[in-house]
């Protein structure tokens, strides 16, 4: 079984990069304290990594 994220976003975007505003939109977050669930894949750990500080981030499986 393939590993996956559970993401929570948990601070807001106000101020962020466009790239930055992108990547958690691609990560399927919206607004504050929602939750994403995401397969592994090379794309979405450089997501992450872009967003770190903005994210939690729990491995799942």
């Amino acid at each position: 079984m393939a590993k996956t994220f559970v993401l929570t976003l948990k601070r807001s975007l106000i101020g962020c990069t466009q790239d930055q505003k992108d990547a958690v939109k691609c990560l399927g977050l919206k607004k504050r304290h929602s939750t994403s669930e995401v397969k592994d894949s090379p794309a979405a750990r450089g997501n992450i990594m872009k967003v770190q500080h903005l994210v939690d981030v729990v491995v799942k499986g």
